[in-house]
C-alpha cells in the first residue's frame, strides 16, 4: 500500500486475449463442417475462486489457503474486484453481502472496502465471478429444412454436487468435469441474428437446458418453424451480457500463465435428429487474460516483464533505476516530478505464435486513465485537478490512441502516461509503429480509454499485426510517465487490457 506524502503510481495489467477459435472437423460421412466458426467470450478472464484461512467480523482482512483449490495467491485478483464468500454447500454469498477488494497485501492476503459481516470459516470459498456474453458464429454448409434444429452444447460441471447452474463459479480438477455455469439464463437471454433467408423468427425461441451438474452439459437449441435456412448463411447465436454466462474458476491442477480450454460443440440437424453439419469450436479462460481461444498447439501469447539492468529499448537504455515489470504488473514506484530516463520508462514484451494462415492483431485499451485510489477519470483530458494522471498529448499537435506523435520530453507542458513500440528482432515487422519512425526521437500513442468511450478496435488503434502465419513474433512495449510538481500526492493507478485475435 501507498504510504501518506508519497507519491507512488501503479499500473496493473490485465491481460486479455479474444477472439480466437479454431475448427476441428467430426468425421462423419454424411454431415459436412461449418466454415467461419468461431466462439467469442465478451470477457475470458478465469473467476476467482480460492479457500479461506481467516477473516474476522468488523475488520477487513481476508487471508486465503495457499493450497490444494482453484487459486492458491492473490496473483489473479485485483483491486476493485467484487468477491462473495461462500460456505461449502455453495448456497449463495454469506449474508447476501458482496465486498470489493480495497489492495493486494501480499501472496495470500487482501483488504476489503468494508468491514467483513461474518467472521470466516475454513470451510468458506472466496469467489469474484467473471461473466459476460458468449458469440457463437459459423456458416451453413448445408440447408437446415422447417422442422431442423441448431444445437449447441456448452461444458457445465459434473461434480455431483448440481452447481453447474447457481451462480458461483466452478472448479474440478480436469476440463472433462469443469465448465461454465449457465447462471440464470433463460430463452429471452439468448438470440439469433437475422439474416435474408434465415430469419431469427424462423428459428422460433430457444430452448435453454442446464446441466445436471452431475453427467450433462449445457444445450442451447431452436427449431426451424417457417422456411427453411439455405446453405451458406452466416449465423451469430448470443448470449447476452445480462446476466451473462459465468466463466469457470481455474483447474484444481492449474499452472498460472497457462489456459484452460474449453470445446463447444455447434450442430445443425435435420427433422429426425440426424446431423447436418458441425463443427466444434474452443474458448480458453487464463488468469488476468480476456481470451477466446484454442490452446491446441496453434496459438501462444504471452506478455513477460522485462528486469533487465542494460540494453536499450524504444531508445532508452535500462539501468538498476528502471522499474522492473512483471507479466502482470508495471509498478512505477515512487516518482518525482523531475524527468529521469530510466525512473520513468520501463517495458514489457509480447510474444505471439499463430499457425493462422489470415494473421493476426493485438489490441490494447485501458479502464480509465491512472486515478489516485481508483478514482473516476472522467473524460479523456481529466488530469491533476480530478485527482488524475493523464494520458499523455505528447506535444502541441497531440497524439491519441489512434494517433501518434513525438512525444516531447517537457514534463510540466505534456505530461502523463504513454506507450511506444520496437520490434524485437531486427527483421520484424509486426509492431503497428516503432518508436523512431520519421526520425522520431519517441513516438508515442494513449491506450485506447474505454471510460471515454473510446475502442480498442479503433483504426490504428492496434500494437501487433501480421497477415500470415508467425512464430514467436515479439514486440516491446515501452511505457513512459511524466508528472508534473504538482500532482497531488497518492497511489495511482489503472488496468490495461490486450487482446490477441487471430483469424482462420
Amino acid at each position: 500500500m501507498a504510504k501518506k506524502k508519497a507519491l507512488t503510481l501503479s499500473l496493473v495489467i490485465v491481460l486479455v486475449a479474444l477472439g480466437y477459435y479454431f475448427v476441428k472437423p467430426i468425421k462423419k460421412t454424411h454431415s459436412a463442417n461449418f466454415t467461419a466458426a468461431s466462439a467469442t467470450l465478451s470477457n475470458a478472464r478465469f473467476s476467482y475462486r480460492a479457500g479461506v484461512t481467516s477473516g474476522t467480523t468488523g475488520t477487513s482482512v481476508v487471508n486465503i489457503d495457499g493450497s490444494a483449490n482453484a487459486d492458491n495467491d492473490t496473483d489473479h485478483l485485483f483491486p476493485k474486484d467484487v468477491v462473495c464468500i461462500t460456505n461449502a454447500t455453495e448456497d449463495g454469498c454469506t449474508g447476501s453481502v458482496t465486498y470489493t477488494v480495497a489492495n493486494i497485501v501480499d501472496t495470500d492476503t487482501f483488504n476489503t472496502t468494508g468491514a467483513l459481516g461474518a467472521t470466516l470459516l475454513a470451510t468458506d470459498y472466496v469467489v469474484a465471478t467473471q461473466s459476460g456474453s458468449l458469440a457463437i458464429s459459423f456458416t451453413t454448409t448445408t440447408e437446415v429444412p422447417i422442422g431442423g434444429t441448431l444445437l449447441i452444447t456448452i461444458p457445465a460441471a459434473k461434480s455431483g454436487t448440481g452447481n453447474a447452474n447457481d451462480g458461483i463459479p466452478d472448479t474440478a480438477a480436469t476440463t472433462a468435469n469443469n465448465g461454465f455455469d449457465l447462471k440464470s439464463i433463460v430463452a429471452g437471454d439468448v438470440s439469433v441474428s437475422d439474416i435474408t433467408g434465415c430469419t431469427q423468427a424462423g428459428w422460433g425461441a430457444a430452448t435453454v437446458t442446464a446441466g445436471d451438474g452431475s453427467s450433462t452439459n449445457h444445450t442451447i437449441s431452436f427449431t426451424r418453424a417457417t422456411a427453411t435456412c439455405a446453405a451458406s448463411k452466416a449465423i451469430t447465436v448470443t448470449i447476452d451480457s445480462t446476466p451473462g454466462i459465468i466463466n469457470p474458476a481455474p483447474l484444481t491442477t492449474h499452472t498460472q500463465g497457462q489456459a484452460d480450454s474449453y470445446q463447444i460443440n455447434i450442430k445443425t440437424r435435420d427433422g429426425g435428429a440426424n446431423t447436418l453439419d458441425q463443427s466444434d469450436v474452443v474458448v480458453a479462460p487464463v488468469e488476468g487474460v480476456f481470451i477466446s481461444a484454442t490452446v491446441d498447439e496453434t496459438l501462444s501469447f504471452t506478455v513477460a516483464g522485462v528486469t533487465s539492468d542494460s540494453g536499450s529499448y524504444c531508445g532508452i537504455t535500462r539501468t538498476a533505476s528502471s522499474p522492473d515489470t512483471t507479466a502482470m504488473s508495471v509498478p512505477w514506484g515512487t516518482l518525482s516530478a523531475t524527468y529521469l530516463a530510466a525512473t520513468h520508462n520501463t517495458n514489457q514484451q509480447l510474444t505471439v505464435s499463430t499457425n493462422s494462415t489470415a494473421g493476426y492483431k493485438v489490441y490494447a485499451e485501458e479502464n480509465d486513465q491512472m486515478g489516485k485510489d481508483g478514482v473516476v477519470c472522467t473524460g479523456a483530458t481529466a488530469g491533476e485537478a480530478n485527482d488524475c494522471i493523464q494520458d499523455t498529448t505528447c506535444g502541441a499537435t497531440p497524439c491519441t490512441h489512434v494517433t501518434l506523435r513525438d512525444w516531447t520530453t517537457d514534463p510540466a507542458s505534456y505530461p502523463g502516461l504513454g506507450y511506444s513500440l520496437e520490434d524485437v528482432s531486427g527483421a520484424g515487422t509486426d509492431a503497428y509503429f516503432e518508436w523512431d519512425d520519421s526520425a522520431a526521437a519517441f513516438n508515442a500513442k494513449q491506450f485506447a480509454d474505454q471510460e471515454a468511450t473510446e475502442a480498442r478496435a479503433d483504426a490504428g488503434a492496434e500494437l501487433m499485426s501480421n497477415t500470415g502465419p508467425v512464430a514467436a513474433s515479439s514486440v516491446y512495449v515501452c511505457y513512459r510517465i511524466d508528472i508534473t510538481a504538482t500532482q497531488p500526492a497518492g497511489y495511482y493507478y489503472n488496468k490495461v487490457k490486450y487482446t490477441a485475435v487471430p483469424t482462420f
